[in-house]
């Protein structure tokens, strides 16, 4: 039997012969042939760094919430400061971060694979991010009225919380300029494939709320300590970013004001990533909207199910989405189609290995999840059952949800930032509709089910207009047979055999019982999907 194994700058290319007739478990030097050479290691690097460090955000993350809570509470004073801190948020979320990588990066990538003046458009670029954030910046603190009448009119003048809501998005709003510098600097960073300062940046909004929060004695109030945190860790995160780029060797020329070709190209991809951002953001709103017409408890069992199903696409969507959008960039500037292709393939099969294990996990043990992670005081095992339906409806499109993300930068990377704006369109329209028939009978799982729906046919169709354009390869239909399947078998048993294992761990170790079988079966289920996606990996290789 053969077992050589050949090199072709992607994953080893295996023989038939051997793909077909090898049966034993793979070798653990076969593994690191298999996983550790080449593009595909640097590609689970890179994956590792992004994703270690947005893990270690979302820990303290959790422990700001707790700070934030026991300090802070529930009363006028937080509603006050999370108003304060959610319009400079909503901000950003459109302009500052996805938008405006989705443009900016990958010009700036093809423009210094091409040996262009990308001191000119990083100058230009800077001028007039700074320009617009400033006339904004002055018009929020001179018209904060104005802006809070009209981004939150449940809010009015004669309520208490109004004036001290007017002074504290004064103190935060000047984080929108700190986020778009920030945004900026991480994508100069990203175009040279660093991605730790970029990825840790938000680490420092949570230590410096804690930290602010811890010394709310010191400020007129507890949210004005948490307003003031917000800013402070934005001109931190500025700070690191412009010494990570200092670092790198990246020089940052003084803002222009002017229109050079690569500028003008920029603006021309800003205008619809910008409509993306903002569709994505109407749906959010959407949802919003419709949970209040549920029934009391909706809102807060769809928040932890966010909790739980937002964690995985955090870690592998957005993170495999921001290694790989940098690498299409360069690799369009060259005209590297092959290129361009097997990074995009790889990124999908990283998706489909690590999505499928996650969506098991969360649609079979999300009840023992919920009950772990948040069945305390108020919230009751009636509650966590209520959100693990809905965590169960969003394992549905959690595969496609994280391969969205590099689907989307398989287009940006090419500098077409228009596609994926009407792929959205047609989903987000599917999106809202299927919410609104099923929420009226299905509740908050008939939200969660929609989601999945519309995050799946804008997958769909990114993925069908990616491979008729060639941005991509026709999945390997074995190596996609086996994983699925796993999934299902592995589904199966554990709804099979999960109420037998917790009850014979309830009498062993009655109190630690539910800990001890959510980590037994949810290790083995891992270890099993592991396996064959090995098996997996070498027929999508042959496959190729």
């Amino acid at each position: 039997m053969s077992t050589s194994l050949k090199h072709d700058g992607d994953f080893p290319q295996l023989t038939i012969k051997h793909v077909v007739f090898s049966t034993k478990i793979p070798s653990l030097q076969e593994i690191a042939e298999i996983m550790l050479d080449g593009p595909a290691h640097s590609m689970l690097r890179k994956l590792g760094t992004v994703s270690g460090l947005t893990l270690a955000s979302r820990m303290l993350g959790f422990v700001r919430d707790v700070v934030l809570a026991a300090v802070l509470g529930a009363g006028p004073g937080a509603d006050s400061f999370m108003l304060a801190f959610r319009l400079p948020n909503h901000f950003r979320a459109i302009f500052a971060e996805g938008a405006f990588n989705a443009a900016f990066l990958p010009t700036w990538a093809a423009a210094e694979a091409k040996g262009e003046d990308s001191a000119t458009l990083g100058a230009q670029v800077l001028g007039w991010l700074t320009l617009a954030n400033l006339v904004l910046l002055a018009f929020a603190l001179g018209a904060t009225g104005w802006v809070l009448a009209a981004l939150a009119p449940g809010l009015s003048a004669a309520d208490p919380r109004w004036a001290l809501t007017v002074v504290l998005t004064r103190i935060t709003f000047p984080y929108l300029l700190c986020m778009s510098l920030v945004a900026f600097l991480s994508a100069l960073l990203n175009s040279r494939d660093r991605f730790a300062a970029a990825a840790g940046a938000p680490i420092l909004l949570n230590l410096s709320m804690i930290c602010s929060l811890l010394l709310a004695n010191q400020f007129p109030s507890a949210a004005h300590a948490a307003a003031w945190g917000v800013l402070i860790s934005g001109v931190a995160q500025v700070a690191l970013l412009a010494i990570s780029t200092t670092r790198a060797g990246i020089s940052i020329s003084f803002p222009k004001i002017g229109f050079s070709p690569n500028t003008r190209l920029f603006f021309n991809r800003l205008g619809p990533a910008i409509l993306t951002s903002g569709a994505l953001q109407v749906a959010i709103f959407v949802d919003t909207i419709i949970a209040t017409f549920l029934p009391e408890g909706s809102i807060s069992h769809l928040y932890y199910a966010d909790r739980l199903y937002q964690l995985p696409i955090g870690l592998v969507g957005v993170a495999l989405g921001t290694v790989i959008l940098p690498d299409i960039g360069r690799r369009a500037g060259q005209g590297d189609e092959t290129g361009m292709r097997k990074v995009l393939d790889r990124a999908l099969f990283i998706c489909l290995v690590m999505g499928i294990p996650m969506a098991v996990l969360m649609a079979t043990l999300g009840d023992w999840a919920m009950l772990i992670l948040f069945a305390r005081g108020a919230f009751g095992p009636t509650a966590a059952q209520s959100s693990a339906a809905i965590l169960a409806a969003y394992a549905l499109g959690l595969v496609p949800a994280l391969a969205v993300r590099s689907l989307v930068a398989g287009f940006n990377g090419r500098g077409d930032t228009k596609t994926p704006f009407k792929c959205l369109i047609v989903a987000t329209a599917a999106n809202i509709g299927l919410k609104v028939a099923l929420s009226p009978t299905l509740g908050a799982v008939g939200l969660a089910l929609a989601t999945s729906a519309g995050i799946a046919l804008y997958t769909l169709l990114l993925f069908c207009t990616g491979l008729a354009r060639g941005f991509l390869d026709r999945p390997p239909v074995m190596a996609t047979a086996i994983l699925v399947a796993t999934g299902l078998i592995s589904a199966t048993v554990i709804v099979l055999t999960k109420d037998g294992i917790l009850h014979y761990l309830l009498i062993v170790t009655p109190e630690w019982g539910l800990l001890f079988a959510f980590a037994t079966i949810s290790g083995a289920a891992v270890i099993l999907h592991g396996v064959f996606a090995l098996f997996a990996l070498r027929f999508a290789r042959a496959e190729n």
